[in-house]
């Protein structure tokens, strides 16, 4: 992800560099709109989940509720649900039991060092915080408290605590606060960012990577943009992916204690809900900048692309890494050759 986000800064604005990310957009937008629609036909089983996928696009689009608050507020909402009315908030079913045994079955007495245990949780907690914020404050005390490369640790720990639901449902959050709050990118540039992510190999959630190195690159304050794009890439990385240790190796001896938990499932079906709603705001915001490009001018050909892109996938169940490269090339044949 690093080369593709120098190659985007550093050639982006080269014509035919241009023509294939303006390919992608359509693409991205089909890609947000399949996906919101596969998670909802999984999370929306009843009207009370139709209501708070409502709910949470409404808040989040028209009245900008921060995405923490929204999934908080649907987390809140499930719990009690999953005390008064429990048949609207159960969980939907899976795809039944695996018929082979797992490694530890539940028959087995679980080992030793997968139990519960407050001291060893604590010096966890210690040595995984103390790794989590020692690039970020080292960034605050080299570059200043007022720094990009500061301000990407915090904001980036911070996503990766109140964020829930898988990538689609974080960036929402990150572009409001990437582009509105902080300005660190164009909306253009993080749906472009969303379009390299979709073509390389590893999770979707990479995208931040490239939101933290265009971000410090189209701010390096003193230093070469390459080298602030760099260590912006390196500490957005870190501080979203080393949370993960901590949770994984403070909660994972508590989950069998919390499987069959009815009130935390209900609250987590919520969540998901809300999330549907969450996505559709992202969906509906890349749709308006790119067949909007410009106030009173509509762009038909990328609402074509689009469109053909979203049927495809969802139609035909054709693979993202294909529509998006068709879609490059389609753009790349488009600028050059016919709307020039």
């Amino acid at each position: 992800m690093w080369t593709l986000s120098y190659i985007y800064a550093a050639f982006g604005n080269v014509p035919w560099i241009a023509a294939i990310f303006y390919g992608l957009k359509p693409a991205v937008t089909a890609i947000v709109l399949v996906a919101m629609i596969r998670i909802g036909r999984r999370a929306l089983r009843n009207a009370v989940m139709w209501s708070l996928a409502v709910l949470a696009f409404v808040g989040i689009y028209f009245f900008k509720v921060p995405f923490p608050i929204i999934v908080f507020g649907a987390g809140i909402i499930g719990f009690l649900g999953g005390i008064f009315w429990k048949d609207k908030f159960a969980a939907a079913a899976g795809h039944g039991e695996s018929e082979k045994l797992s490694v530890i079955s539940d028959e087995q007495e679980s080992p030793a060092h997968t139990k519960p245990n407050l001291l060893r949780a604590i010096w966890i907690s210690l040595i995984c915080i103390a790794l989590w914020i020692a690039p970020t404050m080292l960034a605050g005390f080299s570059r200043g408290w007022d720094s990009t490369l500061f301000k990407e640790g915090i904001f980036f720990s911070k996503a990766a605590v109140v964020t829930f639901g898988g990538a689609y449902a974080v960036l929402p959050y990150v572009a409001q606060q990437a582009l509105f709050h902080y300005g660190w990118l164009k909306p253009g540039q993080m749906m472009d960012g969303l379009g390299l992510a979709e073509t390389t190999p590893g999770p979707l959630i990479m995208v931040l990577q490239f939101v933290g190195f265009v971000g410090a690159w189209q701010h390096p304050e003193g230093l070469s943009p390459l080298l602030a794009a760099t260590l912006g890439a390196l500490i957005t990385t870190w501080a979203t992916f080393t949370p993960c240790f901590l949770w994984i190796f403070v909660g994972g001896p508590h989950i069998e204690q919390l499987r069959g938990n009815e009130k935390l499932t209900s609250a987590l079906t919520a969540v998901t809900a809300a999330i549907v709603g969450v996505i559709l705001n992202l969906a509906v915001w890349f749709a308006l900048h790119v067949f909007f490009p410009q106030s009173g001018v509509v762009d038909w050909f990328a609402i074509v692309l689009a469109l053909a892109g979203f049927v495809a996938m969802l139609r035909y169940k054709i693979d993202i890494i294909p529509v998006v490269l068709a879609s490059g090339l389609l753009g790349l044949i488009w600028k050059m050759f016919v709307a020039r």
